[in-house]
């Protein structure tokens, strides 16, 4: 009972925040543009659909992943050593930040679509792995700066001129998607375990706050993705122009060795 009483608790709330969605889709629909819906049945019950899944996974939240993480965040402080130090807090960064980014849904459907504009040009394997590695370096360096204690306007202002500097460069054609994937990653698996991460190592680690040091996590691993799906798009173009040097020199040589 007390299970039901916490889901309607959530699900009243989560319909609270929905409606002003619905309402500015469904009158722009009917009062700006003047066409009714096709399939309203269906799309209504996509909405149901769509609340009662968020009232899940909020309760999930609260219920799992942000009681994991901190418990995460507190048992790997507590295997500090004089020798390692924090090495393990991060390796778990890395290995939290690499696995959630590469299951996270909203990035599987901009790489399938990404993979679909482009030709194929573009890989799904290889975008999502790309922005796996910016997000794992990214909350590694961030987990670093909270058992330091650096101010964190310092990593965010030197990344983002990494990112300028990269985009003068970079291919145009990845320059949009690169951006997108700050934002692409930061959505429903990684955040809930990145922000535990962040406020459960602020908590247990000494002379941290976890509202000024906790957070920041997110901006982390939303900036460093930028600069790894960038790199990878000059390492795959400038791999792409070496081999065409090389079959220019290949295809001379062969033709120089017939005129002899």
């Amino acid at each position: 009972m007390n299970f039901i009483a916490e889901y309607l608790q959530v699900f009243a709330s989560t319909v609270r925040d929905v409606l002003p969605i619905a309402a500015i889709i469904f009158g722009f629909q009917f009062f700006i543009i003047r066409k009714r819906i096709p399939a309203l049945p269906s799309v209504l019950a996509g909405f149901a659909l769509v609340i009662i899944g968020l009232s899940f996974f909020l309760m999930g939240l609260e219920k799992a992943l942000f009681p994991v993480g901190r418990l995460m965040a507190e048992q790997l402080t507590a295997l500090n050593d004089p020798h390692t130090g924090y090495l393990w807090v991060y390796i778990f960064a890395f290995a939290i930040g690499a696995s959630t980014t590469i299951a996270e849904p909203s990035l599987m459907a901009v790489a399938i679509k990404a993979n679909q504009v482009s030709g194929g040009a573009i890989g799904i394997w290889g975008l999502r792995i790309s922005v796996a590695i910016g997000v794992a370096v990214g909350i590694t360096l961030g987990a670093w700066r909270i058992v330091t204690g650096y101010p964190i306007h310092w990593f965010i202002v030197a990344g983002y001129v990494i990112v300028v500097i990269q985009t003068t460069f970079a291919p145009k054609l990845i320059v949009p998607l690169a951006y997108d994937s700050g934002g692409v990653t930061t959505s429903t698996v990684t955040v809930p375990l990145v922000a535990a991460l962040g406020l459960g190592l602020a908590e247990h680690i000494p002379g941290r706050s976890p509202l000024i040091d906790g957070f920041g996590l997110i901006a982390f691993a939303s900036l460093f993705p930028i600069i790894s799906v960038m790199a990878y798009a000059q390492i795959a173009e400038w791999r792409a122009h070496r081999e065409a040097r090389r079959e220019i020199n290949s295809r001379y040589e062969r033709g120089a060795s017939d005129e002899i």
